[in-house]
C-alpha cells in the first residue's frame, strides 16, 4: 500500500492555511506528523487524516 506524500504547499492548499502556519505547527509540534527527506518536508496523507480526526474529536469533547 502506498501513501501519498504532500508538500507543504499542497497541504496548505488542502487545509486552507498559509505556509507559515504549517511551519509554526511543525515548530510547535501541534501539526500532523511529517517527514524530512533531506531538506524537504513531506506529509503522509494518512497522517494528515488522522490528525484532522483527532482535532475533530477534541472539538466535540469540549
Amino acid at each position: 500500500m502506498t501513501d501519498k506524500l504532500l508538500s507543504p504547499k499542497q497541504l496548505a492548499n488542502y487545509l486552507g492555511v498559509g505556509l507559515t502556519t504549517l511551519a509554526s505547527y511543525r515548530k510547535d509540534g501541534i501539526g500532523p506528523e511529517y517527514l524530512k527527506i533531506g531538506h524537504l518536508v513531506r506529509y503522509r496523507f494518512s497522517d494528515v487524516e488522522n490528525w484532522l480526526k483527532t482535532k475533530e474529536k477534541q472539538l466535540l469533547e469540549k
